[in-house]
């Protein structure tokens, strides 16, 4: 089935990602292409969406779109740096802004009848981040909509089915954002609202059918989410042809490794558990330098995995979990306007001696997208909310050199926190949640003794893609309780800290 698509050119803004996926809540498929790699064949794509961008227009940097086969021949809507690009270059007027556009505002005039701004009303909340404004509209620019401090928030330009706007309709605190998108999709560019979850499983089952044939698979678990949605739709494609494989690095949750393994036995999961705690804590030994200890991790992981897919006879496909923003920040790393923050461990990277072909069947959607096709594959709920857990596990929640030791001290203390998360039915109010074990030791008492021991720091974020992160206002009950629980029934251990940094600046994990 051929569905309507939308094609968001990215200069750069930090909401892009967000756009894209407010076009699929709307169940319209979108894609994200940087502003200066556009897509040869533009048949494919019945609107586009320009989006904002750290850079001025009136700068010797601003970035150029090549708009001559979308402009005036495609429904294009214009997002802040967009909406100045198209006045600035188009007999309009930027200028700075006398103060910083930043924050929220409210409309305080929408143009009447005007189908751009249907079913939203004077007084609706919208979120500003610009230093420059537009003074003057461009060419045949007509005004749709205002704040009190910007006058041309909103604009269309007359013989051409284009609109602009200087706010984020994609960010939450835009109210009505999600309305203003689909008035620009469906009632003005007419595209069909037909990408759902069930589309996406009957049509990504089809297309692995086709891929792969009757040649076998092999596919590495971890536990996730990504990892598990993707073996649950490859089985349902091609059965027993999957061969899974769950290794035990030694760094996972307290009795993560026996849970997780009788929770994919029974999903009718080909699963092959392989515990290699002893060769990870070996290739860790007295390594304290956290890219020297992922290395160590990843390679172990590799070798591993290659053991066990050399066991097998006959495999062609390896599987991986990569999602779209995966993909997303890979392509900026060769070229795009978005800064790209690290390298990802599922694209690409696979050493020369796996030579097999790779099928992902989850890259084409988002983590929140994850979760409502696992749903929709009647995945336990409990798996699909699970948090986003590190690949190189504790092995960068323990901060310096590693121990059997140190491991298993983390493992105590990690289990009273996320046990206790979910005792008072805090879990699912997080994104993330987990301990760190510090190289510090402190002075303590405990009975009458004094003590010299380990210092752990929790650490609890609420986060839609981890992208940025806001530390969570737990109670202070639930962590005097965690606190004391810590201290008393893990041995080692006689200070417990909570952690209030947001990212930026800091990240989510320590290292």
């Amino acid at each position: 089935m051929q569905h309507d698509k939308v094609l968001i050119l990215d200069f750069g803004s930090q909401y892009t990602q967000l756009i894209a996926r407010r076009v699929r809540e709307l169940n319209i498929y979108s894609e994200i292409h940087p502003f200066n790699k556009i897509p040869t064949n533009l048949d494919t794509y019945k609107a586009v969406i320009l989006s904002g961008s750290p850079n001025s227009v009136r700068g010797e940097d601003a970035l150029h779109p090549d708009l001559s086969e979308i402009r005036g021949k495609k429904p294009m809507l214009a997002v802040c740096y967009g909406a100045q690009y198209l006045a600035h270059f188009s007999g309009g007027e930027v200028a700075p802004s006398n103060t910083r556009e930043y924050g929220r505002a409210n409309l305080s005039f929408i143009k009447t009848d005007e189908p751009f701004v249907k079913n939203i009303s004077k007084g609706s909340q919208v979120w500003m981040s610009h230093s420059d404004t537009i003074k003057k509209l461009p060419t045949n620019g007509v005004l749709v909509a205002s704040t009190n401090d910007v006058e041309n928030a909103a604009y269309k330009i007359e013989g051409e089915t284009t609109y602009a706007i200087q706010f984020h309709p994609e960010v939450y605190h835009s109210t009505d954002g999600k309305q203003l998108l689909e008035n620009f999709l469906v009632g003005i560019a007419g595209l069909k609202q037909d990408w759902t979850p069930d589309s996406f499983v009957e049509e990504t089952v089809a297309a692995i059918r086709e891929k792969v044939g009757n040649d076998k698979v092999v596919l590495g678990l971890s536990g996730g989410v990504d990892s598990t949605v993707a073996a649950v739709l490859l089985n349902k494609a091609i059965g027993e042809n999957l061969y899974c494989i769950f290794v035990n690095n030694g760094l996972l949750r307290k009795n993560e490794f026996t849970s997780v393994l009788k929770q994919y036995e029974g999903m009718g999961l080909n699963v092959k558990g392989v515990d290699a705690s002893e060769r990870f804590l070996e290739a860790l030994k007295g390594l304290e330098d956290p890219e020297k200890k992922r290395k160590a991790i990843g390679n172990s992981f590799i070798e591993v995995f290659d053991d066990e897919a050399h066991k097998l006879t006959d495999v062609k496909w390896l599987a991986q979990g990569t999602i779209y923003p995966d993909v997303i920040e890979s392509v900026s790393a060769t070229g795009g306007p978005s800064a790209t923050i690290k390298s990802h461990h599922n694209v690409g990277g696979l050493p020369d001696f796996m030579k097999l072909k790779i099928v992902e069947p989850l890259r084409a959607i988002f983590k929140d997208e994850v979760r409502r096709v696992g749903a929709t594959l009647g995945i336990d709920p409990e798996l699909l909310g699970r948090h986003p857990f590190p690949g190189p596990g504790l092995g960068i929640r323990i901060l310096g050199d590693i121990t059997a030791e140190k491991v298993q001290m983390l493992q105590e203390v990690d289990a009273i926190f996320i046990n206790g998360l979910k005792e008072w039915g805090l879990y699912d109010k997080v994104w993330q949640a987990g301990a760190m074990l510090l190289p510090v030791n402190s002075v303590g008492v405990m009975g009458d003794e004094r003590t010299y021991e380990k210092c752990v720091a929790l650490r609890a974020v609420e986060s839609t893609d981890g992208m940025t992160a806001d530390w969570v206002n737990l109670p202070y009950e639930f962590l005097q309780k965690t606190s004391n629980d810590i201290i008393n029934k893990v041995k080692g251990v006689n200070r417990v800290v909570y952690d209030i940094s947001s990212k930026p600046p800091a990240t989510i994990e320590w290292e």
